[in-house]
């Protein structure tokens, strides 16, 4: 099924190059090819786009500067942290100006005593925990990009991470947030106390992918390092049984701190560049990490081994110390680069279910996998629904690209079926606008779009992403029915 094309028509503004150069060092314009082809897409290569020019501003004010001159001209503004995101949400236009945050990269201060760090958007996630590691302190989520991936990014994008079933997204873990609005007028939402008055427009800001201000400032909760953490490793032979045993332990009542399922090729994929002692014959593995106090975790880790094993599972290990621990998570967390050498390419979703879901989603993932002539690497957040199945296919073969699309967008519409949404922790970008249509009606979509006017009434901030307009829709639905590719009647039809 082919793309709907860009509803939004380009108007170059190259005008406008001269009058940044006014604003900016010259260094910090850049408007050569060359110069602009790094900038061209983010983690999800399959779309491309060259920006007509890219800033790089050192201060506030120069960020002001800018957003005022593009507010005046009616120039859009794409911002863009350290690239990594997986849904062309810092896709580039060919009529705007792309602005980077990549020099707003300073930790402006750790409050230990009230467990706070004050960060500027360009800082990469972990390295926020590695300057409140003197302190004994750590900032919870922790994505698998975390060594690239910013603070600014994962705030737009509400990231999550392989801890985030105890501790939280980031909407979770951030205090308060200083913006710059299209006008270049900079405002505060939330606080750095533990509630702030008014309606909770920090909420409203996370995960908001840019398009209604420029993030400029994070004040982020940081935690106490766990006294204890311990990782299991279980083996099984059905993916189904890894997700009754994910159910059977959150029904438990007990929470971990992590809890990750893999499938076989994955499993496969990341001993291979890891070799982190997996057992690469299981059709699944979890692992799950229990932390806190020792007593508290040694009781908890007994439940778990009884719970897997009653699941079916083949084999239950603990990690022997810190540094097996560590390899656990590292196979996991190198498991997206590690599928790499399964395929030359590779399609990463994102989508959430209900836990319940999990075993029934996975089969009918397997079905889709067969019907549409491409291999499926499952991996992801099992504990809180949040699935990475990773499609795998060859841009070199004619067709392959539009197949795994649609593949895609078949999984994303099967979440919704069941109760779940199309994004997890990726966003919706330029990626998942078509399933947008499928998980709100208009009228939902029409309010979307008012808070969209209500921060930026022309529409110049990121524009054309996360929220499908209303016609799009249309040619959606109606292309869908079309080609008989609505594979699950219940959902709505446009």
């Amino acid at each position: 099924m082919p793309r709907i094309p860009d509803e939004r028509p380009l108007v170059p503004r190259p005008e406008i190059i001269p009058e940044l150069r006014r604003l900016l060092p010259v260094a910090s314009v850049l408007s050569e090819p060359a110069e602009l082809a790094p900038y061209e897409c983010d983690g999800l290569s399959a779309f491309t786009q060259r920006p007509m020019v890219v800033v790089l501003p050192q201060t506030v004010a120069q960020v002001q500067a800018v957003l005022r001159l593009c507010h005046a001209r009616g120039v859009p503004v794409v911002a863009r942290g350290a690239g990594t995101g997986l849904s062309g949400g810092a896709l580039p236009l060919a009529d705007g100006v792309l602005l980077s945050l990549a020099r707003f990269n300073r930790i402006l201060a750790i409050d230990a005593d009230n467990r706070t760090a004050t960060v500027e958007p360009g800082v990469r996630n972990l390295a926020i925990s590695e300057a409140a590691a003197p302190h004994g302190l750590y900032y919870a989520p922790d994505p698998s990009s975390q060594i690239a991936c910013t603070i600014g990014g994962n705030v737009a994008e509400n990231s999550g991470g392989v801890h985030c079933l105890k501790y939280g997204l980031t909407v979770h873990n951030i205090l308060r947030l200083k913006l710059a609005s299209i006008e270049g007028e900079l405002f505060e939402v939330g606080a750095e106390a533990l509630d702030a008055p008014g309606l909770d427009l920090l909420a409203l800001m996370t995960g908001s992918e840019g398009m209604l201000a420029i993030i400029l400032e994070v004040t982020v909760k940081l935690l106490p390092r766990p006294v204890q953490a311990q990782a299991l490793l279980a083996a099984f032979d059905s993916v189904e049984q890894a997700g009754t045993a994910v159910a059977a332990i959150i029904a438990a009542g007990i929470i971990p701190a992590g809890l990750e399922m893999m499938d076989n090729p994955a499993i496969r994929a990341a001993e291979a560049f890891v070799h982190a002692g997996y057992p690469e014959e299981a059709a699944a593995i979890l692992i799950c990490e229990l932390d806190g106090l020792a007593a508290e975790v040694a009781a908890e880790l007994a439940r778990v081994r009884d719970l897997l094993r009653a699941a079916g599972a083949t084999e239950v290990r603990t990690a022997r110390d810190e540094a097996e621990r560590l390899l656990f998570w590292k196979g996991r967390k190198a498991a997206f680069p590690a599928v790499g050498r399964l395929s030359p390419d590779y399609y990463c979703m994102d989508g959430t279910i209900p836990r319940r879901e999990l075993a029934g989603v996975l089969a009918r993932i397997a079905e889709l996998s067969a019907q549409y002539g491409l291999r499926v690497a499952n991996v992801f957040h099992a504990g809180d629904g949040n699935l990475h199945p990773l499609i795998l296919y060859d841009a070199n073969v004619s067709g392959e690209l539009e197949r795994a699309e649609e593949l895609g967008g078949a999984i994303l519409e099967l979440c919704v079926a069941v109760g779940g949404t199309v994004s997890g922790e990726h966003g919706i970008g330029v990626e998942k606008l078509n399933q947008m249509c499928v998980q709100f009606n208009n009228d939902e979509l029409s309010q979307l779009h008012a808070v969209k006017a209500a921060f930026d009434p022309h529409g110049l901030l990121n524009p054309g992403k996360a929220v499908p307009t209303l016609h799009r829709c249309a040619e959606f639905g109606a292309m869908h029915v079309h080609h008989g590719q609505l594979p699950f009647p219940e959902l709505p039809r446009f």
